[in-house]
């Protein structure tokens, strides 16, 4: 399948005739931060609000409508969405996870990468004020089952 067409043109792939079957995608992403707004986070002491609840909310909101953000990815009818937070001491960090989940005619890798993309960026965006020095790493597929291609298990990390 290519989203091109024989003149080179980029057209949205036809997956009318695909039939529908459960697909899930994990992925994941790294949010770098100061031990300072790491604490500041763990005690509800931001003054944007609780920042770990937004950003859950954010990234399940943008799963939603990765179509919308992603030029020719296919509007899906997530049937499950959800992340998870891991605090990590050192070095400083936020580790994300996302799971999608739906029964269709194609993947969802785009919407458990959206999500984790658009939760780190909330993490920033809510911190940002007190450590401008944030970064946000790592994002990555971990896996994905379901549909033609068959099932995709990360198994390192590249170098």
């Amino acid at each position: 399948m290519s989203q091109f067409d024989e003149n080179g043109k980029a057209y949205m792939v036809d997956v009318t005739d695909k039939e529908d079957t459960l697909r899930t995608a994990r992925a994941f992403a790294k949010v770098v931060l100061s031990k300072e707004t790491l604490e500041k986070i763990k005690q509800g002491e931001i003054h944007k609000g609780e920042v770990l609840t937004v950003a859950k909310i954010a990234g399940i909101m943008s799963s939603k409508k990765t179509s919308e953000l992603i030029p020719l990815c296919h509007p899906l009818n997530l049937t499950f969405s959800d992340l998870t937070f891991r605090l990590i001491d050192e070095p400083p960090s936020i580790e994300i996870e996302s799971f999608v989940e739906l029964k269709g005619k194609t993947g969802a890798e785009m919407e458990a990468l959206t999500s984790v993309s658009i939760a780190a960026l909330t993490i920033y965006d809510m911190c940002k004020s007190i450590d401008k020095n944030i970064e946000i790493r790592e994002i990555y597929l971990l896996e994905k089952t379901g549909g033609k291609s068959g099932n995709f298990r990360r198994e390192k990390k590249l170098d």
